[in-house]
């Protein structure tokens, strides 16, 4: 079986857990299948060729063009390139089009994972403006005629129906995110901590994602200003979607660092080791997103057993198991004040209660490595492929 792999984010540009996911499911695809991978050209990986990679860059005459337009000039280039393709699975709507022309072109299924929906994030239209306009019209126009649509959590299904109801429930698939658990383990090494200004002796909580609207750090910030003043705050936050989400966020920064010491921000993306090793010591790691298909990084907590506090919303559920690996706030859109004091009294008991918080760690481990392997994760990918094959 010959598959092309579409996406936006792949090693060792991967900003994101849409990237995460394709580079893992990748590796393990390989073993399995006849996989190449079409992404976005990068200027970290230069010009040396990889072996099963294929990198693009968009149209040099659209320099200047919003960026999704710049994008769907890539999904042109993409689908050139998987003629000799017997199916292409598409991530994301920076490459669903790409997926959908192959489709229409060779006459070749075209399997899409959802690993977030454009009508459940409005706020991307202050980041791409009129070509949030696109980007919704690219998911509409793949995820409709798409072979299969895998999502990637129970919930995540839920949402495609409701912003897609035309679309035939049977075509959905659920194949939840997965997590390299000999990668993303306990680290004893704690190095990273003194280098970012972290003191090993006293308890942290620990953000680590982008700076943009969906993963609710705002949220946080307010939070911590009821911490107790021991604790501090860490925040792997970075690549921010607007100028005016990262004024938000630098001015919620400067706030609380006037009225409590120990609040650490990381602004550039950090090596994977250095991250495990602050997952790792983490008192508490914080996941306070306000919309969510999976979240991936509670994944990557839970395998370096740490104790996860999150919101309630979308796929978490189905990672975080409440009161055993880790605490669950509910979310109201509504009532963003209750959400935050809701995060910090979920914090402050995990924090004042170290014993129940290594239960919670372990437990948390020994859930990801049980349920969330990425081979266990590949097989069903590749079983969604056979079945729309045998369809053909």
């Amino acid at each position: 079986m010959k598959v092309g792999l579409l996406t936006r984010e792949f090693p060792p540009d991967v900003y994101g857990g849409a990237g995460v996911h394709v580079e893992f499911l990748a590796r393990e695809l390989r073993a399995l299948t006849d996989v190449r991978v079409q992404t976005w050209a990068s200027a970290k990986a230069g010009d040396q060729p990889e072996p099963g990679v294929q990198r693009h860059a968009p149209d040099e005459a659209l320099a200047d063009a919003n960026e999704a337009l710049r994008s769907l000039s890539v999904d042109l280039a993409m689908a050139a390139a998987v003629s000799d393709r017997d199916l292409v699975h598409s991530h994301t709507w920076y490459a669903n089009l790409g997926g959908h022309i192959a489709k229409l072109l060779y006459g070749i299924p075209h399997v899409m994972t959802a690993h977030s929906l454009e009508p459940l994030r409005p706020w991307k239209a202050e980041q791409l403006g009129g070509g949030y306009t696109l980007s919704s019209w690219a998911e509409r126009t793949a995820i409709e005629a798409a072979d299969a649509v895998i999502a990637v959590s129970h919930g995540m299904r839920e949402d495609i129906l409701g912003c897609y109801p035309s679309l035939d429930p049977a075509r959905i698939h659920v194949v939840h995110n997965g997590i390299d658990t000999e990668l993303y383990h306990p680290a004893p090494d704690n190095a990273a901590l003194a280098r970012h200004g972290v003191d090993p002796d006293r308890p942290y909580v620990l953000f680590v994602g982008r700076i943009t609207r969906q993963k609710g750090v705002p949220h946080l910030l307010r939070a911590a200003r009821r911490f107790d003043p021991s604790v501090q705050l860490v925040l792997c936050a970075g690549a921010p979607d607007t100028p005016a989400i990262d004024q938000e966020f630098r001015t919620l920064v400067d706030e609380l660092r006037r009225t409590r010491d120990a609040v650490v921000w990381i602004p550039e993306m950090l090596p994977r080791p250095e991250v495990i090793e602050l997952l790792s010591h983490a008192a508490v790691f914080a996941c306070p997103s306000v919309y969510e298909p999976l979240g991936i990084v509670n994944l990557e907590a839970m395998a370096c057993a740490a104790p996860v506090v999150a919101s309630a919303v979308g796929g978490i559920p189905e990672v975080v198991e409440d009161g055993v690996t880790g605490v669950l706030v509910r979310y109201d859109e509504k009532d963003p004040a209750a959400f935050e004091s809701g995060l910090a009294e979920a914090i402050e008991s995990v924090i004042a209660d170290p014993a129940a918080a290594a239960r919670m760690g372990e437990a948390g481990r020994k859930r990801a490595v049980r349920d969330f392997g990425w081979d266990a994760i590949a097989r069903r990918t590749v079983a969604v492929y056979e079945e729309i094959l045998r369809k053909k």
